[in-house]
């Protein structure tokens, strides 16, 4: 049995969920609490989990020769004590009190299942979902992980779009690319300020130990340090981070006491406390700070803004150590949004070498519409890691978006797409590889070039046919005044309408670029004294919407 099928036999369960009233959104929270357990019991059997065994009488023994309220009673009393580590016990001399008694003290189990309560009513579902469990063959998941099956559990909540859960996951081949790029090395501290499930981290994890035979070319002091202080994230939402707890501890990666991935705002006083990192790799979310959960609280930050990504941008940037490495997945309005904008990407290629920008295909996040590019930059200069002016020389640009399909579950975009990028980005990971203009993949060159003047001078008509080109830090200056919206392939889709994206994928697009310009007016707004109107205006907007709904 391969692990796609244990992945989707698990994903069956959510049927039984469902049965419960258990609502689409909570499927994989509630179905992780148990299978934590069995995966936990699965590990401990292996003997490849040592240090965070479970505490006797909720362990999966205690649950899986159980049934009717008994089991239902026991395992929301597992739960309790999981989250509390204490458990009530009935008192030896007078049955009638209860006392607490502390059962263990494991901050990361403690974190794991902080709050953790279930949602299901019936014990027959209850124990329909453990037997289900242990009906499945182990020895098979074993094979690839019990990590990678749980990695793949979470993916496919992600490809729901339905259950809005993975509206900005993103794509394992995009991580992995992204990890082959930066080539993280063992020593190196590697965080992710927004960090959802720890995708990045566990990528990068899993490229480190490729290189070192699963880090048994290692001192044990370098081994120690790969388990617990290599990797940091930073994630808000509690239900978020227990996952991505879940996730690190099944990959071996134990963090310190907070685990991994500790629980706090990268925008607030949580960001200013992390060390500085060699490696920055992330996603950060979208929106502004009023359109969220997150609210930008940062003093120390030199741009003030309400783009939570501009805000995110200058977080990693300035938390690199001198030569430190990052790679970051922006939405377009980062590279063209003016004031504030301007200064803070003049500030980035100041501060940095901003060596590459990748321009993403649409349809690859399951929010329709989102068009997004990874940013690969290095603290300082190519010659003076501590430089902190004019670092930035020349910005290539690998364009992957015009004239590719609109990706999706019909078209699945994969590592292949990726590969060409990877071969001209490299090897070097701070972008210093010797490179040359010109790579025609996905048939470029029979891509028309964009009717404009000043981008493509000097340039010949082939090398203006190519998805990888060069520009200088002075033309970026006097040609765009500093945007970074580069482009100058022109796409069919825009000559010929047989060629469209579906019509869901256009109201997408529109409907993102509304929202981010009505996020821009609302901060305009308020930075004008006007916020009274401003909140008039948004009250009426949300009556509209509700109106639509209904």
């Amino acid at each position: 049995m391969t692990s796609d099928n244990i992945v989707q036999k698990l994903w069956n369960l959510c049927d039984v969920l469902r049965d419960d009233g258990i609502n689409y959104s909570d499927y994989v929270t509630e179905l992780v609490l148990l299978l934590f357990i069995k995966m936990v019991h699965e590990n401990t059997e292996a003997g490849t989990l040592e240090r965070h065994p479970l505490p006797e009488g909720c362990r999966w023994i205690d649950l899986n020769n159980k049934s009717g309220i008994n089991l239902m009673n026991d395992y929301r009393q597992i739960l309790l004590t999981l989250s509390t580590g204490k458990r009530t016990v009935a008192d030896a001399d007078d049955p009638g009190k209860t006392t607490e008694i502390r059962v263990h003290h494991d901050p990361l189990i403690t974190a794991i299942y902080a709050d953790a309560q279930t949602r299901l009513r019936e014990p027959r579902h209850l124990e329909q979902l453990i037997k289900s469990l242990d009906r499945i063959n182990w020895f098979d998941a074993q094979k690839d992980g019990l990590g990678n099956l749980y990695e793949g559990l979470l993916q496919k909540n992600a490809n729901e779009t339905k259950s809005g859960a993975g509206q900005y996951f993103t794509p394992r081949p995009l991580i992995d690319s992204m990890v082959r790029c930066i080539k993280p090395q063992s020593g190196e501290l590697v965080q992710d300020p927004a960090a959802g499930t720890a995708g990045f981290l566990i990528a990068a994890d899993r490229y480190i130990k490729e290189q070192t035979d699963d880090l048994f070319d290692l001192t044990p002091a370098q081994q120690r340090f790969q388990k617990n202080d290599a990797f940091v994230g930073i994630e808000l939402v509690p239900s978020t981070r227990r996952l991505a707890l879940m996730n690190c501890l099944l990959h071996g990666m134990e963090g310190d006491d907070e685990g991994v991935v500790h629980l706090g705002n990268a925008l607030g006083q949580v960001g200013t406390e992390v060390s500085a990192a060699d490696i920055i790799l992330a996603n950060p979310p979208f929106g502004t700070s009023k359109g969220g959960e997150a609210s930008i609280t940062r003093t120390d930050l030199t741009y003030p803004t309400s783009n939570k990504q501009l805000a995110f941008l200058q977080h990693i940037y300035r938390n690199l150590k001198p030569g430190g490495r990052a790679a970051v997945v922006l939405p377009d309005n980062v590279l063209f949004e003016a004031g504030v904008g301007t200064e803070i990407r003049r500030d980035l290629m100041n501060k940095c070498n901003l060596h590459t920008i990748l321009r993403l295909p649409t349809g690859i996040f399951y929010a329709q519409g989102v068009k997004t590019n990874v940013l690969f930059f290095t603290k300082g200069s190519t010659a003076d890691p501590r430089a902190t002016e004019n670092c930035t020389e020349n910005v290539w640009v690998y364009d992957l978006r015009t004239n590719m399909p609109s990706f999706g579950k019909r078209t699945p975009f994969g590592s292949t797409h990726l590969a060409p990028f990877e071969k001209v980005y490299g090897d070097n990971p701070d972008g210093s590889s010797p490179r040359t203009e010109g790579d025609y993949s996905f048939n470029a060159d029979k891509i028309d070039q964009v009717a404009t003047t000043g981008e493509n001078d000097g340039v010949s008509d082939k090398l203006a046919h190519s998805r990888w080109r060069s520009f200088s830090r002075q033309w970026v200056s006097e040609h765009k005044s500093d945007s970074l919206d580069i482009s100058w392939l022109k796409d069919a889709d825009s000559i010929d309408a047989a060629n469209l994206p579906e019509p869901g994928v256009l109201a997408g697009e529109a409907m993102s670029e509304l929202v981010q310009a009505l996020g821009e007016l609302d901060s305009l707004m308020r930075e004008l004294g006007e916020g009274d109107v401003a909140d008039g205006q948004k009250a009426l907007l949300a009556e509209v919407m509700s109106g639509i709904n209904q």
